[in-house]
């Protein structure tokens, strides 16, 4: 059929096409105000996680926000989207399920089907600043105008975004509050073996004294012992952090490599403060023998000093950080009960509903001519 004919067909069977359009369009109006489900979101949003400055030792790894950054390298976007795949864990939506008694809501048995539920309607996006938009479709039942029961449905969504928030700061808390406890347990036990060195270099050291009576040192030689004594805390600061991380983090990510680069260039400038680099003003090995041998003791002493400080400083940053309760989520806006349904959109779903009848009755009234389109030349020809 060329084009004007199927404009002719369609024009003569306009009466019956319109009765058809018309009648299925106010039909699906009717269907969509009364019956069809109507489906409800609250939007909850999400600041990023804020970069942490070095803070020293583990602290600035596991403090604050440091779960996200200690896994993302300090990125908001990275650490953004860390927070998104949290949220779509099996353990938050659990948690949302438990604390809003969803089970019985989605009509199942088992929490785990709910979290199959849960999981098809949750949305989640992330901006190009790094805030999270957070928002769970939650439907009525059929025939909702008459049920009754679209305020608490729209109670409920805004309930469940909220929720999942709650739900991603209990995760990340636990997330941090388990780094520091085995932060504090590997410093605790790198703390007792300082201890033990410090109690034994002490007791060499008044040994030594009582032996060879008061032996005083140059101020030279006092300062060098005292920058040496910090050079090597700061490499056994170095070496507790690598040796933590290295147990939960690949070998060459970008942080570890950073921290071991860190290490060999304090072990190479405390090698040279030991060996006489001309770097430096004082050598030890220039040291008188007598000397030489209490500036090592005093050396010594002070180094094992300043390593237990910073340990015990660590041990207590750790501590508290493991049983602070600060939330480490901040929210932008909470989730409020929504005024207006998401879907259905009564007029735009009715028109596209409308047009797709129109353009089926047309199809088939097209169809039904042309398949009497014979009959009708062979009528013609009799005549």
């Amino acid at each position: 059929m060329t084009y004007h004919e199927i404009i002719n067909t369609i024009l003569f069977y306009k009466t019956r096409i319109l009765k058809v359009t018309v009648f299925a369009t106010v039909l699906l109006f009717l269907v969509l105000l009364f019956i069809y489900p109507r489906t409800y979101d609250s939007t909850v949003t999400v600041l990023p996680p804020e970069k942490q400055e070095d803070m020293g030792g583990l602290s600035s790894l596991l403090s604050g926000q440091g779960f996200s950054n200690f896994l993302s390298g300090g990125f908001s976007n990275a650490s953004s989207q860390l927070y998104a795949e949290i949220l779509k864990s099996r353990s938050v939506k659990l948690y949302v399920i438990k604390k809003l008694g969803l089970v019985k809501f989605y009509g199942t048995d088992d929490e785990y089907d709910a979290v199959k539920k849960l999981d098809k309607t949750l949305n989640i996006q992330i901006n190009q600043e790094g805030i999270i938009s957070l928002s769970v479709d939650i439907s009525t039942s059929l025939i909702p105008m008459f049920l009754g029961n679209t305020d608490s449905v729209k109670n409920l969504s805004a309930a469940v975004s909220n929720a999942f928030i709650e739900g991603l700061d209990k995760v990340n808390h636990e997330k941090l509050s388990s780094k520091a406890k085995k932060a504090r347990i590997f410093i605790g036990q790198q703390i007792k073996i300082t201890r033990i060195k410090l109690d034994s270099v002490e007791t060499s050291l008044m040994m030594f004294q009582k032996e060879n009576k008061a032996v005083s040192l140059p101020d030279q030689v006092s300062a060098a012992i005292d920058a040496a004594a910090k050079l090597k805390s700061e490499i056994v600061k170095t070496e507790v952090n690598i040796g933590l991380m290295q147990t939960s983090l690949k070998e060459d990510n970008r942080t570890l490599v950073g921290l071991k680069d860190k290490l060999s260039q304090l072990k190479n400038q405390y090698n040279k403060m030991e060996m006489g680099s001309q770097d430096y003003l004082l050598a030890f090995r220039d040291v008188p023998e007598l000397g030489k041998q209490l500036a090592n003791l005093l050396r010594e002493v002070k180094i094992q000093n300043e390593v237990y400080v910073t340990l015990q400083q660590q041990y207590y940053q750790e501590k508290i950080q493991e049983n602070k309760e600060v939330p480490t989520v901040q929210v932008l806006d909470e989730a409020i009960p929504p005024e207006k349904a998401s879907s259905p959109r009564l007029i735009s779903s009715s028109i596209v509903g409308g047009v797709f009848v129109f353009l089926l009755m047309s199809f088939i009234s097209i169809v039904s001519d042309k398949k009497l389109l014979p009959f009708k030349k062979k009528e013609k020809g009799n005549v």
